[in-house]
């Protein structure tokens, strides 16, 4: 296979990444909890550009091969498969769904994911309509 090919090398990057990720979780699950997850997720700011500016490059490049309603398309499959993996911690997602709920500035801490939605759904329904 070419890998020359942008969504082909970001399907390898994903699989790998994915493979490594529930090896290392079935090994040495401690390990992935402190060493990747804990370091990860106590920089939020860092994160969230990183991710914003690795989806604009993922998005410019399936966007050149995928149409945006194919691209929801395999959202929907993605948030199903998410939905059963996080379907087994009911409790603590309606817990932290609660508590985020009490949040008030909810919304401005948010802003820019809910832009990011409102302007994917916005091109989304334009596709689908237009």
């Amino acid at each position: 296979m070419n890998y020359s090919n942008p969504i082909q090398l970001m399907a390898l990057i994903f699989a790998v990444v994915a493979s490594v990720k529930i090896l290392v979780i079935l090994i040495y699950p401690k390990f992935w909890a402190k060493q990747v997850v804990k370091r990860v997720w106590t920089k939020p700011d860092v994160m969230i550009w990183i991710s914003l500016v690795l989806a604009v490059i993922c998005f410019y490049f399936l966007i050149q091969e995928l149409t945006i309603v194919q691209i929801f398309a395999v959202m929907l499959f993605v948030s199903l498969l998410a939905a059963i993996g996080v379907a087994i911690y009911a409790n603590s997602v309606v817990n932290m769904a609660l508590r985020l709920l009490r949040d008030r500035e909810l919304v401005k801490k948010s802003w820019l994911y809910l832009v990011l939605w409102i302007a994917l759904l916005a091109f989304g329904f334009y596709k689908l309509f237009m």
